[in-house]
């Protein structure tokens, strides 16, 4: 059968384009089983039935690593017995941050098992971070075979695979990396995992497009899927939670890469914001949520004239759409003229936001640009924007707050509704606001 790499369709005859996903030159040449091997009667064996009471174990028994950022993305810890697929782009720190965890869970004996390095380059690399123990168990395999008999006999407590794209199974005639080897693969550590009730860190690699290389069951096989992030002009890296049975998968962990490895970012908030420009237009600091995490971030917008018949937008960190609708918002409710004017918006310090908290401080830049205007210094934004000018409300409003006057912000502009959900005084004045227009006018007066 032909195979696609990309989405894992499967067709009799080759084809340029694959017709599940769309993608270009896709499709490799694998043998499958025919379903003929083995026997077709049904098993005499009692089935074996637990009640839940009697299953071994207490709930929410994990193993801390003593790395903030990381347990607060799992969960609280490394659940036991569960696989955690780590995917990122190359070069980003995947496996320095898995030599890390192993000095972290040294005293659970952790397996370091590469197949993309050799011993003496793991050697290399542990010297650097001079953190690693000397007694570190390291094992260079690519059979999954062997990887297996290892995990089930040795007395290792965490277990390190990088990657599980150089991993193969002599049973599955097909290349390290195909679909077949890498879903065979990820089965068979699934089960030593469950069975030896030992966590298994498996690396992955990502395509050009950023998700995941592999089957897309991969993703849904394995109990936590943690993706490393970042800009590659940036020292910080985020590690983000995209599915974890056992935690929220909201959370993130931030990381600075410095000569020595990966180094805890405990107080994000406050880099971000150590540039921040005091007396320039087009700024603007707004309070948003990553998980259970307040982060307070600058947002930059500039606004100038076009020199195109068609004007151009831009947003960096944050989402082009949203970015569209705020500006339609401004015209249609404010009257604010942007259709002859460049817009561009950048998110300092390389993050993300997806969160809609954060329009109420998106416009404020914008106007702030277009006019010429400095918000004054120590205000701090929250909300979300309507498509009729409104400010609603927004959730963790208490941990926003909580963030902005930990960090001597002076003035906040929130939603009016959320002023009956706070329990307690807080030292910053509050501005509860219900339009946008309100909003606008408390800072540009």
């Amino acid at each position: 059968m032909f195979v696609c790499q990309s989405c894992g369709f499967q067709t009799p005859k080759w084809s340029g384009k694959c017709v599940s996903c769309g993608s270009w030159e896709s499709f490799v040449e694998e043998k499958v089983d025919d379903g003929k091997k083995g026997s077709a009667k049904s098993s005499s064996r009692t089935p074996k039935i637990t009640v839940l009471l009697d299953v071994p174990g207490e709930t929410g028994d994990k193993i801390t690593t003593g790395i903030i950022e990381l347990d607060r993305v799992l969960g609280g810890g490394i659940t036991r017995g569960s696989l955690i697929l780590v995917g990122g782009d190359p070069g980003i720190g995947k496996s320095t941050l898995m030599l890390q965890i192993c000095s972290a869970v040294a005293q659970h004996s952790p397996l370091y098992i590469t197949g993309e390095e050799s011993l003496q380059q793991i050697k290399q690399r542990a010297a650097r971070l001079a953190e690693v123990p000397k007694t570190l168990m390291l094992m260079a395999e690519t059979d999954v075979d062997e990887c297996v008999h290892a995990i089930a006999n040795s007395d290792c407590g965490v277990v390190i695979v990088d990657s599980i794209q150089t991993m193969q199974s002599k049973d599955i005639e097909s290349t390290p990396g195909s679909i077949s080897q890498v879903r065979e693969c990820s089965s068979r550590l699934i089960d030593v995992a469950k069975r030896t009730n030992k966590p298994v860190f498996i690396v992955g690699h990502v395509t050009k497009e950023g998700s995941l290389a592999g089957p897309k069951v991969l993703e849904h096989m394995v109990d936590t899927v943690l993706q490393f992030e970042g800009e590659g002009v940036y020292t910080y890296r985020i590690l983000r939670a995209l599915k974890n049975r056992y935690g929220s998968t909201n959370e993130i962990g931030i990381f600075e890469m410095v000569e020595q490895g990966l180094r805890e970012v405990r107080n994000p908030s406050e880099i971000f914001l150590t540039q921040r420009s005091h007396e320039e237009s087009g700024t603007a600091v707004c309070a948003t949520v990553e998980g259970t995490r307040p982060l307070l971030v600058e947002v930059q917008a500039l606004v100038t004239s076009t020199s195109y018949n068609v004007p151009q937008r831009s947003a960096t960190g944050f989402d082009y759409k949203r970015l569209q609708m705020i500006l339609a918002i401004l015209e249609k409710r404010l009257g604010l003229n942007f259709a002859h004017n460049d817009v561009f918006v950048n998110v300092a310090g390389g993050v993300s936001l997806n969160d809609p908290a954060v329009d109420v401080g998106i416009a404020a830049a914008l106007v702030s640009s277009l006019r010429d205007a400095p918000i004054e210094y120590g205000t701090v934004f929250i909300g979300e924007m309507g498509l009729t000018g409104e400010v609603r409300t927004v959730s963790a409003i208490e941990q926003r707050l909580g963030e902005a006057q930990k960090l001597g912000f002076k003035r906040a502009i929130m939603p009016q509704g959320n002023v009956q959900k706070l329990s307690k005084e807080y030292a910053l004045k509050l501005v509860p606001v219900e339009r946008i227009s309100l909003a606008l006018a408390q800072i540009f007066t």
